[in-house]
């Protein structure tokens, strides 16, 4: 028979295994429960091996193939890519930097809207020779005389130049260079813009390196006149990156007088001149 003390002795121990077995209960229901989102009446269903077939429908549900016919509603909602219109097309790859194969001058220049348009695609008559036009010598003077208010003095070096002058020029480009590289400097006779006596090739006095240079474009003078030739008439006729619309390389020298509304609204609106035409 035991005695008073060892029972005594035993009664911490047992105390600790009940609350210990306790603990091991009530953590395993809270994990379990956790494991069904907290629903008694899903942990219930666990336990009788009720919940996998309603989990096999919500996979099934989440993996929705789309019936036919709405697929063929998305499909009908699809941009539609026109057919290549040949006009557009033609249009677009349309080179301005080559002269046509087979092309003879004109007995008279073109006229497009009121503008005497030059360039690989329109000759002029070898015989055209107008001198250099007055309004735009004019244009000029008046551009220069603002210019050396901001110290700037401006010199038009080269203007008017006729058939056989453009001719002698060409001829010496392509001996020096090739007809490939010429071609995209310079002018064919009878296809330069300063037979017509409208193109000015402008640059500083005193700034002979810059003459006829890209450098041009880079100093006082080059960036004052390319802001402000529009208000005396002239455009920049070759802009930077343009030479597959105007035939010719960049030249930030050459200004070409077109008057001074049509020169405010190409150069407001960042075009070139055959832009401009829409030619």
């Amino acid at each position: 028979m035991q005695s008073r003390h060892s029972m005594n002795n035993k009664k911490p121990y047992i105390k600790w295994i009940l609350i210990i077995g306790a603990l091991l209960i009530a953590a395993s229901i809270t994990v379990w429960m956790y494991l069904h989102d907290w629903d008694m009446e899903r942990s219930l269903d666990a336990l009788t091996g009720n919940d996998a077939e309603e989990r096999i429908e919500e996979v099934q549900e989440e993996d929705v193939v789309i019936p036919e016919e709405e697929a063929e509603d998305a499909k009908d909602n699809l941009p539609v890519t026109p057919e290549p219109d040949e006009e557009v097309a033609e249009e677009e790859v349309k080179d301005a930097t080559v002269y046509p194969e087979s092309i003879e001058l004109p007995e008279e220049p073109a006229i497009v809207d009121g503008i005497l348009l030059v360039n690989k695609q329109n000759p002029l008559p070898s015989d055209y020779a107008p001198g250099v036009n007055p309004e735009a010598k004019s244009a000029f003077d008046e551009m220069r005389a603002d210019a050396l208010e901001a110290g700037i003095d401006l010199i038009a070096f080269s203007t008017f130049r006729d058939f056989t002058r453009q001719k002698e020029l060409y001829e010496g480009y392509v001996a020096k260079d090739g007809q490939e590289k010429a071609d995209r400097y310079s002018a064919r006779p009878g296809f330069s813009e300063h037979q017509t006596g409208l193109a000015f090739d402008i640059g500083e006095t005193g700034q002979e390196q810059h003459w006829a240079a890209a450098s041009f474009g880079d100093t006082e003078a080059g960036k004052w006149v390319a802001d402000n030739a529009h208000r005396y008439g002239y455009i920049l006729r070759y802009p930077e990156g343009k030479e597959q619309l105007t035939g010719y390389m960049h030249e930030s020298w050459h200004f070409r007088y077109v008057g001074k509304q049509v020169a405010t609204e190409i150069f407001e609106a960042g075009l070139t001149l055959e832009e401009y035409l829409e030619q």
